[in-house]
């Protein structure tokens, strides 16, 4: 698994069958600077077709090489393993246009034949053929996993979607997590992220900036709906900050945190939920977790790690749970979640030989 947050490949190896799912090993790998930086040029750059498909095969090319790493570390033949779970990485995601589509980069094939193991890819497409938004995809996952009726699920990578476990069944993309506090600490501090969210706890958040980016036509949308880095983006930012050259940067990082705190609030606060689950690399966000738990003051705010599950893994293990389902043939109904018109088996599969 590689998100919108572009800092690294999740990779876990879970043993599932009908009733549970086990996670055997998980282990992060990097990712290319190099293939960050073409990713990035192609989501907000005119590129060529060559260009497209050579990222592709860069693309699949790092995702084997970081398997066959881990199958190494790990001491796990090839011949073990039933199938391979790879989202890749998205490139753009478009299902509202009148020829809707969401495009993953990272070549199934390729892969396969090279680690010899078959490979379930294309998850979005089936969802979207069936009218459906083709994101998010985990609220299924996220319901068999914590099939409680007062929990909602939170995660936090580059863009946040939540899983609202009530008597109504709800999951959608609330709006940005990690892409535009990364971007900014990135172009002002020159460190990838705000570890701990320390450079915006020093900072003060300015209303008038927060009230300009909240004013965006996504929240007023309801759901079903996603979105992602090819709409909030550095561009978009930059657009926003235009009227703004005279706030202090650590103050914009500041109003980033609270941009990303306020629709997970607005989102939960008519909700009859008791335990809100955050996973993804936001998890580790202290002073974002704090905001939430003193904000959701009815609500426990926990990671995902104290039910025993990583949070940095739960995304790649909610993967691995939606190949099984393809390489079992069991449809997935999202129409709650999506919009899809009908129960769909989501995926491709590419063989070994």
């Amino acid at each position: 698994m590689s998100g919108t947050s572009l800092d690294g490949i999740d990779i876990a190896l879970c043993k599932i069958d009908e009733n549970s799912i086990q996670t055997l090993q998980t282990k992060e790998y990097p990712f290319d600077k190099q293939i960050k930086e073409d990713v990035l040029k192609t989501i907000s750059n005119p590129i060529t077709l060559e260009f497209l498909g050579t990222l592709n095969h860069k693309l699949a090319l790092m995702y084997t090489n970081a398997i066959k790493n881990f199958l190494k570390e790990f001491e796990v033949k090839a011949e073990k393993i039933i199938a391979i779970g790879l989202h890749g990485q998205t490139i753009w995601h478009s299902p509202n246009k009148p020829y809707p589509f969401s495009m993953q980069l990272g070549d199934g094939s390729f892969v396969a034949k090279k680690l010899q193991i078959d490979v379930v890819n294309d998850f979005r497409s089936g969802d979207i053929a069936n009218n459906g938004q083709g994101a998010p995809l985990t609220p299924a996952f996220h319901k068999s996993l914590f099939d409680d009726k007062q929990t909602a699920v939170l995660n936090l990578g580059g863009i946040a979607n939540i899983t609202i476990l009530t008597k109504e069944y709800l999951g959608f993309d609330i709006g940005v997590a990690n892409i535009l506090s990364d971007y900014w600490i990135q172009k002002n501090q020159k460190t990838p992220f705000d570890k701990d969210g320390v450079w915006a706890k020093s900072g003060k958040v300015n209303e008038e900036l927060l009230r300009v980016l909240l004013d965006d036509p996504y929240f007023k949308k309801l759901p079903p709906k996603s979105t992602g880095r090819e709409y909030f983006n550095a561009s978009w930012l930059e657009d926003k900050l235009k009227n703004f050259s005279s706030i202090n940067a650590v103050d914009i990082q500041a109003t980033l945190l609270e941009f990303v705190s306020i629709p997970i609030i607005e989102a939960l606060k008519t909700k009859e939920i008791k335990r809100l689950i955050v996973c993804g690399g936001g998890a580790q966000n202290k002073y974002l977790m704090e905001k939430l738990s003193n904000r959701l003051n009815k609500i426990k705010v926990i990671k995902s790690d104290e039910l025993g599950i990583d949070s940095n893994f739960l995304e790649a293990i909610a993967f691995a749970w939606l190949a099984f389902k393809r390489i079992n043939h069991q449809a997935i109904d999202l129409s709650a979640i999506t919009g899809s018109s009908k129960p769909t088996i989501l995926g491709a599969i590419h063989g070994k030989d």
